[in-house]
């Protein structure tokens, strides 16, 4: 199968304290580090309602990542996995999902705590989280 081009455009991007690796968290979530992600003014629009929600989803474009990158050892293992198998930055489409808590939004900037990206990196997508749909109850024990 021959696969068409995807074309994404950024609908904003990050203004975060992190600049260079080792700055970020491994997971933005265990952070309490507040970010703001700036809307591109064409896109604000879409945060009608948004006020009141609690969780985010941010999917961002990890533009400095490797992409060449197809295995990696994640940290605090001696085992090397697929990237497809581990959270690793670094992989083929360097999409990044997060879940972020949302502080405040206002005047097209959203103040959220949680987000593990690098200064400038751009915002591709913003999903609410529903708990209802998000939340995998695992009854077996199994991940």
């Amino acid at each position: 199968m021959i696969s068409q081009p995807i074309e994404i455009h950024p609908v904003g991007y990050v203004r975060s304290p992190y600049k260079e690796k080792g700055d970020a968290p491994r997971q933005g979530r265990f952070s309490d580090t507040v970010s703001e992600i700036v809307i591109d003014e064409q896109y604000r629009p879409a945060l009608w309602l948004m006020e009141g929600r609690k969780h985010l989803w941010i999917l961002c474009w990890f533009d400095r990542a490797d992409r060449s990158v197809l295995r990696a050892i994640p940290p605090g293992t001696s085992a090397e996995k697929g990237v497809f198998a581990i959270r690793s930055p670094d992989r083929p489409n360097p999409v990044s999902l997060c879940m972020v808590d949302l502080l405040e939004v206002k005047d097209g900037v959203l103040k959220v705590r949680g987000l593990d990206a690098f200064d400038g990196t751009p915002v591709i997508d913003i999903k609410v989280y529903s708990p209802d749909i998000d939340c995998v109850l695992n009854t077996s024990g199994k991940n």
